[in-house]
């Protein structure tokens, strides 16, 4: 019995049978404000080969093909196959409407069914927003979710015009990928969209506010607009939206030389929204947590564009021109992901020309993170089924992808690179294809053979590691210099063999100007790097310089070390970098360190400590933030815990009161400080605080920051029910539902963590976004033991909440409630006992095993701590 999954034999047998002309899409959503569900009516045009038979069904009904169409409901009323009525209690079955007895060229089916109302971010979501009490919807249909709503092939290389008529509340607004028509009598009817894939359709339905403009240039009209819930309009600044939206539409039009190839433009932030943001054509869906309510750092305003610009390029790369099925998933994130980044870094204008510094200190320690799990796989990845693509969005997908895309580029160079985009573009316009197609392209542009460099890249897994070899004399003059590349052994249990690839590196010799203090780049030099060691002669006979950096200007994808003299200034020196790139690189060296237990958590502290006060970079300050306290929570010795947590803790107030007042730092120094904040003084500070006794000159303790404060009192237990109910009623919105929540389940007792497992566990009536809030409450780093009799009631329940509920809501449980704290040789026995009893499907076996993954990394690491001396 299939369930809800599909393989990709099936997917491919039924593209060979059907070619789907047209959908026609009739939801009656009159009674969203009151939930429940709702009728859905599908009309599919289509034409079936002749002479085969989709092997979905082995039988044949009147001498005609069988096939199958998807369709995910409680209920079917009607199945008309070309004017012949099918039994609903026959042919609908394990989320399929069977079809049998297809006829050669034209057929027409009509479904009349009852989909529902979801919760969990999900085909079409429903959300009641307290401070008004209207339902507001929108639809998610990445991966499978489209036969949520209405009957659809539900396969990416199956695309079809879609016309969608629907029926919704008097004053509402409905959205979908066509222009807005407007409504008779509360009904609206949209024309049909070009050729798409099923799942980049769209509705978003709701008395939404918008707000409209357009983008101009040279005859070209493109009418756009930006909608959010009303409550959220008086944050919404839609101005700077629109600033990034107009750079992305000059910038990748001029790259692509193709014209944007949808109607309009519309993005709606839309609430409880699983990922970042959906590329809907024409009509992108982003979570409402980037309308800001409070102040945030320069760094948040960073990665919001960066998410604009990912999914307006989506709209050429995923919408225009579509991947035949999920394993080139990654070339749509990843080209997506390049060339958001690479739009930020060049777009006139763009105020975030740093942002490759913020790729290498975050995508990249995501990548290199992910590729040392044993769950890690070759960026062209073996997508089997639906259950495989789904937990496949992760730090390969998007962010190792597109780091080799940028090697690409280096290797290739950028104009023949693009070159290659635009003829490809031109060449499968509103179709689909394949990695070969692109590579193709970008062989006749560059003159390049591609096909080793996908082969070392693309279809294998694993990182390499560069080292520098620095032979000198006595006087300090290089004698000799080599670049030695290493394949680690892959994971325990992941698939296939290390392998040493072609980079394209730039090394980069820094010297300590004496004037200013600032390590300044003397000399670069950029070279192809390919098999175990490669000479460097260029060199030779120069004198040594302080600092030599290897993969300078982060061209390729490789975990890189320094020599000892090196790191030594490195160690001194890491915040006098003249430019914010180097510092990050270096930066992300020795976190990659930390985690390999090359350095000890104590030492990555010193280093933090004696060069974080000098770091410009707002967004690696937060990340050194988030890393600093990671390495204390998981990878430090415990016995040393404590005093580390303390010496933090001490040099983050330090840093919040020295912070410039009003600033990016100020505000990350004060989340920081929060965090850990655990002396009675500096607990009294906090609540001094949120009561106005105390005051920090330049901190606005605003509403999101008011949150932070009363989590972390609440998690410590200064804060109970009543100091939590009063902090809600001060900001009675959907965010101060999510934020009182997490501080409900921080709370210390036995009596908060049990409500808050029974809530997510024992009930599946929490919203997504709530039921995230609890997870994020429920596992507080300092309440091990608090937490420890969780550890065996997670194994006994993860297997059937994954079986019961759906993907996201499922996924949420079994990363977020998985005892990952609990850094202990029995964590890992218990795990590997449940991995080889349960029988878990693959995709529920890679979640766990990841985080098993973590809990013996965090081992190793604390070990090398325990055995570092002061």
């Amino acid at each position: 019995m299939p369930g809800t999954n599909l393989t990709r034999e099936e997917a491919q047998q039924r593209a060979k049978l059907l070619t789907v002309d047209s959908y026609e899409i009739d939801l009656d959503l009159s009674g969203a404000q009151e939930g429940g569900t709702y009728r859905s009516v599908t009309t599919v045009r289509f034409d079936v080969a002749g002479g085969g038979t989709s092997r979905s069904s082995e039988a044949e009904s009147g001498g005609g093909a069988t096939s199958f169409i998807d369709l995910v409901a409680p209920a079917v009323h009607e199945v008309t196959l070309n004017g012949d009525a099918l039994d609903p209690a026959e042919v609908f079955q394990d989320s399929r409407i069977a079809l049998p007895g297809l006829l050669e060229g034209r057929n027409i089916l009509r479904v009349v069914a009852d989909c529902e109302y979801t919760n969990t971010g999900e085909g079409l979501h429903r959300f009641v927003d307290p401070v008004d009490n209207q339902a507001y919807l929108y639809t998610q249909f990445e991966v499978p979710d489209a036969r949520r709503v209405f009957a659809s092939f539900e396969q990416p290389d199956l695309k079809a015009t879609f016309q969608f008529t629907v029926k919704a509340p008097e004053g509402w607004t409905v959205v979908s990928n066509s222009p807005t028509p407007e409504p008779q009598d509360n009904v609206w009817v949209f024309e049909p969209t070009p050729r798409i894939s099923s799942y980049i359709t769209a509705l978003i339905v709701g008395p939404y506010h918008s707000v409209h403009s357009v983008y101009e240039k040279d005859g070209q009209s493109v009418p756009l607009g930006i909608y959010c819930r009303p409550s959220l309009a008086e944050f919404l600044d839609a101005d700077a939206i629109f600033e990034v939206t107009r750079q992305g539409f000059d910038w990748f039009q001029e790259k692509f030389d193709f014209a944007y190839p949808f109607e309009k433009y519309d993005q709606l932030f839309v609430p409880e929204f699983n990922a970042g943001a959906m590329e809907n054509a024409g009509a992108v869906t982003i979570r409402d947590q980037y309308v800001f309510r409070s102040k945030v750092t320069d760094a948040a305003y960073e990665v919001r564009a960066e998410t604009i610009l990912h999914e307006l390029a989506h709209m050429w790369f995923g919408d225009l021109v579509t991947m035949e099925w999920w394993n080139d998933l990654w070339l749509n994130e990843s080209f997506a992901t390049y060339t958001s980044i690479a739009c930020q870094a060049a777009a006139p204008g763009s105020r975030w020309p740093h942002s490759w510094t913020t790729f290498a200190n975050s995508m990249k320690t995501w990548a290199y993170r992910q590729d040392q799990l044993p769950s890690t796989h070759p960026i062209m990845a073996d997508i089997r089924d639906l259950d495989d693509v789904l937990v496949n969005f992760d730090g390969i997908t998007y962010a190792k992808g597109a780091s080799v895309l940028k090697q690409l580029v280096a290797y290739v160079g950028e104009d023949e690179f693009f070159r290659g985009v635009q003829a490809y573009f031109k060449r499968h316009a509103y179709g689909n294809t394949r990695l070969s197609d692109l590579l193709g392209a970008l062989e006749e542009t560059s003159g390049r053979d591609l096909k080793a460099w996908s082969k070392a890249w693309l279809e294998t897994a694993g990182i390499n590691i560069l080292r520098p070899e620095i032979e000198t004399d006595a006087e300090g003059v290089v004698t000799s210099f080599g670049i030695r590349q290493e394949a680690p052994a892959l994971p325990a249990g992941a698939k296939g063999e290390p392998v040493l690839r072609p980079h394209r590196i730039a090394v980069g010799l820094y010297e300590l100007d004496e004037a200013s203090g600032k390590l300044v780049r003397d000399e670069r030099i950029e070279l192809d790097v390919d098999g175990e060691l490669t000479a460097v002669p260029q060199l030779v006979g120069r004198r040594r310089p302080a600092v030599v950096l290897l993969n300078d200007d982060d061209l390729s994808y490789a975990k890189v070390r320094l020599d000892e003299d090196s790191l030594r200034t490195v160690t001194e020196h890491l915040g006098d970098f003249e430019a914010s790139l180097p510092r990050a690189l270096c930066w992300a060296s020795a976190w990659d360190m930390t985690r390999d237990a090359e350095l000890a958590t104590r030492d990555y502290l010193s280093l933090v400590l004696s060069g974080i006060g000098k770091e410009s970079d707002i967004g690696v300050v937060q990340s050194l933030h988030r890393q600093v306290k990671l390495a204390i929570d998981l990878y430090a010795d415990p016995a040393a815990r404590e005093t580390l947590l303390a010496r933090w803790t001490d040099a983050t107030l330090a840093h919040l009161r020295a912070a410039e007042a009003g600033s990016d730092h100020q505000l990350a120094w004060a989340r920081a400080f929060a965090a850990t904040a655990r002396t009675p003084e500096q607990l009294d500070l906090l609540e001094g605080l949120l009561d106005g006794t105390q005051t920090i000159e330049g901190l606005a303790v605003d509403t999101e920051l008011r949150w932070t404060f009363v989590q972390r009192l609440a998690a410590v237990g200064r804060y109970d029910e009543a100091e939590i109910a009063g902090e809600y009623e001060r900001d009675r919105t959907a965010a101060g539902e999510r934020h009182a929540a997490t501080a409900r389940a921080a709370r210390p007792t036995p009596e908060a963590k049990a409500e808050a497992w029974a809530s997510v566990v024992d009930s599946d009536k929490l919203p997504n976004a709530v039921q995230e809030a609890v997870i994020g409450g429920f596992v507080q780093t300092d309440q091990r033991e608090l937490l420890a009799p969780y550890t065996a009631r997670y194994f006994e329940v993860v297997k059937d909440i994954w079986e019961s509920r759906s993907h996201e809501m499922a996924q949420q449980i079994a990363i977020g409630l998985y005892p990952s704290v609990q850094v202990s040789q029995d964590t890992l026995d218990r795990t590997d006992a449940w991995l080889a009893s349960a029988e878990p499907n693959a995709a529920l076996r890679r979640l766990v095993s990841e985080s098993r993954a973590g809990v013996e990394r965090a081992l190793r690491a604390q070990a090398a701590d325990a055995a570092a001396t002061e």
